[in-house]
């Protein structure tokens, strides 16, 4: 019986493992202070809070293109390492929750904010990172489930030494020998 979750799943996890990917490196978090009346924004991008959620964020958009190349068990393998990091960039969004906040109050002191009077927020790109690896999670805890289940690609798309040659026929040790190769060697 085939499995039909292979195109959906794939086209989900690409989908969510890009969307991480691109939120994870937009401003997360927002701050307004003052400057003698005059009101000074500042942002702070997750790549500058969270560096490794971007990183872990490519690991697994990277691996459903893995995912789609290799074949069995071999699969399930990449599966759980974009499965992993794809937790890590889920772990790293919740461990900056407060702290993105407060990096945005620091880019808008930077920015030349004075007081006490600080508001800060965190953006819609934040919860669009932790949102976008939820969905990668389950697409990829899909594919640890079902993935040597999958259609593979087809032989021809192998290096050439792995290929199976097929056996001579005495025809064609006959055509070796008459086009002067001697079909021993």
């Amino acid at each position: 019986m085939r499995d039909r979750s292979f195109g959906r799943t794939v086209l989900v996890g690409l989908a969510a493992s890009a969307l991480t990917a691109v939120a994870a490196a937009r401003p997360w978090a927002e701050a307004v202070g003052d400057n003698a009346g005059v009101e000074v924004t500042a942002a702070a991008d997750g790549n500058d809070v969270a560096p490794l959620a971007l990183a872990l964020a490519l690991v697994a958009l990277a691996s459903w293109g893995v995912l789609l190349v290799l074949r069995g068990r071999a699969r399930r393998v990449v599966a759980v390492a974009g499965a992993l990091a794809t937790g890590g960039v889920l772990a790293t969004v919740v461990s900056v929750f407060g702290s993105a906040r407060d990096a945005a109050v620091s880019a808008a002191q930077f920015a030349g904010a004075t007081g006490d009077t600080f508001t800060s927020s965190l953006t819609a790109w934040y919860w669009t990172t932790g949102a976008g690896a939820v969905l990668s999670l389950a697409a990829l805890a899909v594919a640890v489930a079902r993935a040597p289940r999958w259609p593979a690609m087809g032989s021809r798309y192998d290096a050439p030494s792995a290929r199976e040659t097929p056996p001579a026929t005495s025809e064609d040790l006959w055509k070796a020998l008459d086009e002067g190769h001697d079909p021993t060697a």
